[in-house]
């Protein structure tokens, strides 16, 4: 059955029709374009993960239950869509640098103001809060084109792995960014980390 996703104007979000992307969960194949393949053996935590898992180790643990992917409908689309625009319009973007006066902090933006890690977190715990699989709610890593870092969350579903991106409003396919993918957590254990295996041509500025 082909769900069909209405634009949101109001809320400032691209909502394309998802007919065109990967197969529906019955027919899953994560080979598909629309899936980011990843390498076989883990790879090494980002310095800001691990401090946020030394500080809170419940949150960095093998997952139970591993799901593979979220099977879309209208009513948890809606929810994503409003979760992410939520964040991404009451978070105000600040460096870890202005605000702890340190490089690199993972932390929950419980003052209101944060940086892209912070984004990525408090909409990984909302979503989790409200059902959604740990398994499939991945931090990711990714290169801009002007060669700096940011993250952003990537989110495994039956129509491919979606971006939310506190840089942009628009839930978007991994691809159909202007990024370079670099590593992510596992879906097995939301402490340990795999890199991601982005063969796209991509145009970085040197620093």
């Amino acid at each position: 059955m082909t769900i069909n996703f209405r634009r949101l104007g109001a809320a400032g979000i691209a909502v394309a029709a998802l007919a065109g992307w990967a197969q529906p969960s019955a027919a899953l194949d994560f080979t598909n374009a629309a899936y980011i393949q990843v390498a076989s053996t883990n790879t090494s935590i980002p310095v800001g993960h691990l401090d946020f898992c030394r500080q809170r180790p419940g949150e960095c643990m093998p997952n139970s239950d591993v799901e593979s992917a979220v099977t879309l409908n209208e009513t948890n689309w809606q929810q994503l869509v409003s979760i992410n625009a939520h964040f991404n319009q009451t978070i105000i973007p600040v460096t870890d640098q202005e605000l702890y006066q340190v490089e690199e902090f993972w932390t929950y933006p419980t003052s209101g103001y944060g940086d892209c890690e912070d984004f990525v977190l408090a909409k990984r715990r909302a979503l989790i809060e409200a059902g959604w699989p740990v398994s499939t709610l991945l931090i990711s890593v990714v290169r801009q084109t002007d060669g700096s870092g940011h993250a952003v969350l990537m989110v495994r579903t039956d129509r491919g792995d979606l971006v939310l991106d506190n840089q942009d409003g628009a839930i978007r396919l991994w691809n159909e960014t202007p990024y370079q993918y670099l590593k992510r957590q596992t879906q097995a254990n939301a402490g340990q980390w795999v890199d991601m295996l982005d063969d796209r041509t991509t145009i970085v500025a040197a620093n």
